[in-house]
């Protein structure tokens, strides 16, 4: 399945429902930067491309084609749930400021003046409606103000406002520019006391070749950042706050394989821009197959077995935590699927309830790998597969990109007696239905681990034992 990164319409998944799109105690946020962030829609997943052993970029939509084994597959265009684009938030009561013109990138410029068109429609009518109502006070009110003792709620600790409220200091909005200052919005949350914030690679992706970083916690408090590390094909990345306080309270963390469909989830992010905004809803499935890029041209997928959520997700939550009901991390929100006619009359997407977050046990690893090394680490099988639309599994292409073998030589596939033209219909007890869902299972595993693939052979099913190789960054 594909899905559209936060922003971006989504293309329909390769036989699987639609595809791809955080905090701690007390860090105090400032203003909502402005800027549209890389939550955006999918797009479909292209033909062929090489599954297992490749690692795929995150992008736009993808021409199909054979991928080789080694390199990153080109699915059809997913979309992340990119930032939203937004003005420096004011405090309470405070009028709006309309920030000063800044270079946008193609993730959802026109949708910041939509908002703010609205903003100043509801400062109106409300302006209206207080006049309106003081003009009767003068003749006489009969509303009743309520004691203090009555107006002091005191909230549970398990209270969605109480998880709320404890998380909210550990997240942070993040603002990327590149260098021509083309840039957007996304969300990110402390990771540890040394400054490590946790995000999707797509929220700093503009920054990456000498780009500026700044992380604003609720508190107003601005620290500029730097990249540690960033992985395209898992869409997660690292940064680091530079002369960050030490008063840092990382989040904790679940255990995503714990997760249960139905279970509550909170997500935490700066929507459109809106930073510090809290959406709550289920987990509406898990293990969904995702594909999702930034829906640019230049782009390459990310491939994630996610947990899908109902919670209202919109552009600016990508990289943001999605908590349980204890406040513990058990995702990072990333895609979205939504219809293809996009929001608020733009064209850049909106909630349709269908949002998508890499599983926090995926993330971590990955995240301290990037902190290690400052680059990731695929598991692979050393096969190509198709990346086309299909529903009876994931199939081992003649040839690599290039030419190549499709099955690399003395690899995993290879030592397991793996072909070309072998459909694998599953990985362990997991129903394999394209190359994409493929693709996004192996990268739940480390390398080193044994799973059992099942495939089809001239009409016969077979089934053999594999050891997951690896393979070192996103090249």
């Amino acid at each position: 399945m594909s899905t559209e990164n936060e922003g971006n319409a989504v293309p329909p998944a390769p036989s699987a429902p639609p595809v791809p799109m955080a905090s701690p105690a007390v860090s105090p946020q400032g203003p909502a930067p402005a800027g549209n962030a890389p939550t955006a829609p999918l797009p479909p997943v292209p033909p062929e491309a090489p599954v297992a052993g490749s690692a795929p970029d995150h992008g736009p939509v993808h021409q199909p084609g054979p991928a080789p084994d080694g390199s990153w597959p080109q699915p059809a265009t997913p979309a992340y749930g990119d930032g939203g684009t937004g003005g420096p938030g004011a405090g309470w009561g405070a009028s709006y400021q309309q920030p000063a013109p800044k270079p946008r990138s193609r993730r959802g410029g026109l949708v910041a003046a939509v908002l703010v068109a609205a903003l100043v429609a509801g400062g109106l009518g409300g302006g209206l409606g207080y006049t309106l109502a003081k003009d009767r006070d003068d003749r006489g009110s009969t509303t009743v103000s309520a004691a203090d003792s009555v107006t002091q709620v005191k909230r549970a600790p398990g209270t969605i406002a109480n998880v709320a409220a404890m998380a909210l200091p550990s997240t942070v909005t993040i603002e990327a520019e590149s260098n021509n200052g083309e840039g957007g919005t996304g969300t990110g949350f402390v990771f540890d006391t040394q400054g490590h914030i946790v995000t999707n690679n797509h929220v700093v992706a503009d920054a990456v070749d000498g780009g500026k970083l700044t992380a604003t916690f609720p508190n107003g408090k601005k620290y500029d950042a730097e990249i540690v590390g960033h992985a395209q094909g898992y869409d997660v990345a690292v940064i680091k706050l530079k002369n960050a306080p030490s008063d840092l309270k990382p989040l904790a963390l679940g255990d995503s394989d714990k997760v249960a469909v139905g279970d509550e989830t909170i997500a935490i992010g700066a929507p459109f821009g809106l930073s510090n905004t809290v959406t709550t809803g289920i987990i509406s499935a898990k293990d969904r197959p995702v594909a999702s890029s930034d829906g640019s041209s230049t782009s390459k997928a990310s491939y994630m077995s996610a947990l899908q959520t109902d919670a209202s997700i919109n552009p600016g939550n990508s990289g943001g935590p999605l908590l349980n009901a204890s406040g513990a991390v058990i995702g990072i929100n990333s895609a979205i699927q939504s219809s293809s006619s996009g929001g608020f009359g733009t064209g850049q997407s909106g909630s349709i309830g269908l949002g998508f977050a890499i599983p926090i046990n995926q993330a971590k690893y990955v995240a301290q790998q990037l902190i290690k090394t400052g680059k990731p680490v695929y598991a692979k099988i050393g096969a190509s597969v198709s990346l086309e639309e299909s529903t009876d599994g994931a199939q081992i292409t003649d040839q690599g990109t290039g030419g190549g073998a499709a099955v690399e030589s003395g690899g995993p596939a290879d030592k397991a007696g793996l072909k070309p033209g072998d459909v694998i219909t599953k990985l362990d007890d997991h129903v394999i239905d394209s190359g994409p869902t493929l693709i996004g299972e192996i990268w739940t595993h480390k390398p080193g681990d044994k799973v059992a693939i099942t495939y089809k052979r001239g009409g016969q099913e077979h089934t053999v034992d594999l050891t997951l190789g690896s393979r070192q960054g996103d090249s």
